[in-house]
């Protein structure tokens, strides 16, 4: 261990949650390395840090070892949104793969905890509703989502088996729609999509004809969910859902943000993508047992939030 400010790594640290998680490390006293290829992540995200002395940047692609002293890791580089993780999809693969693999070896040769940023894509398109983390998916191994679903299912697998096999302390959570300030503005997902294309004044693609579900979680209370999961007992590794169970209709989200935007855009109906689960949403019961967590921001608040952002990214 360390003398005085614990280290923590952050890989994946500039994109939407690793910046997030940065900075909240930050203001829990932690000395921060953050490591991004800048394949996804921006350095936007993370310029307000740059000049502190307790956040240090590293450019490194996690598929090549790290050679780093640390305390704990929190791995979540990988690209999360299909129009991305599907542009080189191989990589994304070996993404997941190979970069757990560096970072469990990192872990094990200097003793750190460490956690996975896993994600409800493991569940694939779900036959049981609401998903608890002892379901087993309902998955399509040679699809065009399956290099991210299976790259994750895969490091779920490297994380167990280096904790039966190894003793490390690990944490593993399954992450469900996320949402908030530094989502990347083209990156296809349904709540920055709908802002930007109502902020611009376009229509506004719905996929299918709006009834499938999701649940969407404020980035806040899914950090929060990060931190209580990394400080919890050695006994407790995961996996477990954090996300929103409130579940709404891409039609309501569609809805909700032209009122809080005003804007005049009209609603435009696409055929549903190969894969795309009907309905998502969290059974966060053990996060509530175990860590004492659940999300505190309404929709409406998060929505409001997130269009402030992307008013200033898109130029109104």
């Amino acid at each position: 261990m360390s003398y005085g400010r614990k280290r923590v790594l952050v890989t994946g640290g500039a994109g939407f949650l690793g910046s997030h998680l940065c900075e909240r490390l930050l203001a829990e006293n932690c000395d921060v390395l953050c490591v991004d290829n800048f394949f996804t992540g921006t350095k936007e995200n993370i310029a307000h840090l740059i000049g502190n002395p307790y956040f240090e940047l590293i450019r490194h692609d996690v598929t090549f070892p790290l050679y780093v002293e640390v305390d704990e890791i929190f791995n979540l580089a990988c690209p999360a949104s299909p129009i991305h993780y599907q542009r080189d999809p191989v990589q994304t693969t070996k993404t997941s793969v190979h970069g757990a693999i560096n970072m469990l070896g990192l872990a094990k040769r200097v003793g750190a905890k460490i956690f996975q940023a896993s994600t409800s894509e493991v569940y694939g398109d779900p036959e049981v509703h609401p998903q608890p983390e002892d379901y087993r998916g309902s998955v399509n191994t040679i699809g065009p989502r399956a290099c991210y679903d299976e790259g994750k299912r895969c490091a779920e697998t490297l994380f167990f088996d280096y904790w039966r096999q190894h003793a490390l302390r690990i944490k593993v959570a399954r992450i469900f729609n996320t949402y908030g300030p530094r989502m990347h503005p083209n990156d296809g997902r349904v709540v920055s999509n709908f802002i930007v294309q109502a902020l611009e004044g376009r229509d506004i693609t719905i996929y299918g004809d709006g009834s499938q579900t999701r649940s969407f979680c404020f980035c806040s209370d899914l950090i929060e969910g990060f931190i209580r999961l990394m400080n919890s007992g050695d006994d407790v590794t995961g996996p477990i859902n954090l996300g929103n169970p409130g579940e709404f209709t891409m039609l309501e989200l569609a809805e909700t943000v032209l009122r809080l935007t005003g804007s005049k855009s009209k609603l435009v109906f696409m055929p549903l993508p190969a894969d795309d689960p009907k309905q998502r949403q969290p059974n966060i019961t053990l996060a509530k047992q175990v860590l004492g967590w659940q999300p505190t921001i309404p929709l409406e608040e998060g929505l409001a939030r997130t269009i402030a952002y992307f008013r200033e990214r898109v130029g109104h």
